[in-house]
């Protein structure tokens, strides 16, 4: 089974940076593309940027210019660098991967998702 894991979340103040890491761990699979979403408390869960395997990005109005996503294939790894933070940035960062399992018990696309890590943005 594959799984995901975020790290980086924290506390900062309005106008700081916090770098966020998702790293997939298991056997037997690959990653095809790579998101990061975020939900807020009584909010929906909005995709904040993609990347695909091949380095294509794309981001949310709301980030672009602030946020950058990207990718350690050989560590399959994906990270999501954040500058610039404002309170309505404050979520639950979650990442999403699209897997090509190889296991002796299944083989076909996934989608996996993280846990989640909290990035609280306040004075």
């Amino acid at each position: 089974q594959v799984q995901l894991m975020e790290s980086g979340g924290g506390l900062v103040q309005p106008g700081g940076s916090l770098r966020l890491s998702c790293a997939a761990s298991g056997s037997d699979f690959s990653i095809n593309a790579m998101a990061w979403y975020r939900q807020a408390p009584g909010k929906q869960r909005d995709l904040v940027a993609t990347i695909t395997s091949g380095g294509t990005t794309n981001y949310a109005d709301s980030v672009k210019g602030r946020f950058t996503i990207s990718r350690n294939n050989a560590e399959n790894t994906v990270f999501l660098q954040m500058n610039s933070l404002k309170p309505e940035d404050t979520a639950v960062y979650l990442c999403n991967a699209d897997i090509q399992s190889r296991s002796r018990r299944v083989v076909g696309l996934l989608e996996v998702w993280g846990q989640g890590t909290l990035v609280t943005v306040s004075s």
